[in-house]
């Protein structure tokens, strides 16, 4: 070959790649690390000594502020903004700053004859998840939150709160005597409560997967794992004719980050990124689907002042028990990654997603 050959084709290579980055993906895989700011994926990559999203080639920063005076976001205004593509007040789950409801991207999706799924390592009530979920204008309206879960379609729900969803008669926190999960099941769904009834799953169908009353465990006594209950998601969803799209949250990192655990918030996103590392396998075989790594916000204004690569480990300071409005990173694989990179909104992130999912 010569070198006017060889240089031809790489740059043919060159525009095929870019071509696939600037595309239009048949799958979505959104993944979202709950206070996931720049040091606690730096921290975890101390653990890990690599991250799956070291892969990832499109970076960006996202401005996560909220509507009106809340400058510093939550979680409810964070991943609204996400799966909408509209800021709002803090508190608000798929609501617009005018309390309206807006169509989220699983919402969307659905209308376009792809299936969906929610992976969570907290209760599918809780906020983030909830914003791609339901309607209310609080976070802390779980109850509303499980009886719109219970009508909304979604082909497959795997993480925690099964007491939303039963009567107190049955352990469940529900005063109103509904039985959702018996709902669910008449209409259609699987329902699976632990790890070995998850294990003899057959992977088809909608699958309703609560394996505690409320939250998770944390990462080292969680199981499912977040990894496992990535791929089976992907197992199901990529059955779909039409492509599907996925929501995984990584809750726990935001959960550490509050309590200033640093070791536990490095367990937890080496955790996440094992999710990651199943999303961007599957992304790479299939080469239609777009992978979004990102955050609602960053939690405890995290700084890493010390450590050792040798021994994987990190020390940490936080400023606040409470969230930050730092820009949070994002990582981007897959066609229409291109378009994720720079410095952006969060509600442009949905915005993109909401308008792939028109075509």
């Amino acid at each position: 070959m010569t070198l006017r050959s060889l240089i031809l084709a790489l740059l043919m290579l060159q525009n095929v790649v870019l071509a696939q980055q600037e595309g239009i993906p048949r799958n979505i895989i959104i993944m979202i690390g709950d206070g996931m700011g720049v040091s606690q994926v730096t921290a975890g990559r101390t653990l890990k000594g690599t991250l799956a999203l070291d892969e990832f080639k499109t970076l960006g920063l996202l401005l996560t502020h909220a509507v009106g005076k809340d400058y510093v976001t939550d979680s409810a205004a964070g991943a609204t903004a996400l799966s909408t593509g509209v800021k709002t007040y803090n508190g608000a789950i798929g609501l617009g700053p005018d309390s309206v409801a807006m169509e989220n991207v699983l919402e969307r999706a659905r209308k376009r004859g792809k299936k969906t799924g929610v992976v969570v390592a907290c209760s599918i009530t809780h906020a983030t998840p909830a914003c791609f979920l339901a309607h209310v204008p609080s976070r802390n309206m779980q109850l509303e939150i499980a009886e719109q879960i219970s009508q909304g379609f979604t082909d497959v729900l795997l993480g925690g709160g099964w007491g939303w969803f039963l009567p107190e008669s049955m352990g469940g926190r529900r005063k109103d005597g509904k039985n959702l999960i018996d709902f669910m099941q008449k209409s259609g769904y699987v329902r699976v409560s632990n790890e070995p009834e998850f294990n003899s799953l057959k992977l088809r169908g909608k699958i309703l997967g609560l394996f505690a009353e409320n939250q998770l465990d944390s990462a080292q006594a969680r199981r499912p794992s977040l990894r496992d209950m990535t791929a089976s998601a992907l197992k199901v969803l990529a059955q779909a004719d039409s492509g599907f799209v996925l929501v995984v949250e990584g809750s726990q990192i935001d959960w550490a980050s509050h309590d200033h655990k640093t070791a536990q918030a490095m367990v937890e996103m080496a955790d996440f990124d094992d999710a990651i590392d199943v999303a961007a396998q599957f992304a790479g075989q299939d080469g239609r689907t777009l992978v979004i790594v990102t955050a609602d916000h960053e939690t405890g204004g995290f700084s890493l002042v010390g450590g050792s690569l040798d021994s994987k480990t990190v020390t940490g300071k936080f400023t606040t028990g409470g969230h930050t409005a730092a820009m949070v990173p994002l990582f981007a694989l897959g066609p229409g990654s291109a378009r994720f990179g720079g410095i952006q909104q969060n509600s442009n992130v949905g915005a993109l997603l909401l308008k792939f999912l028109q075509k």
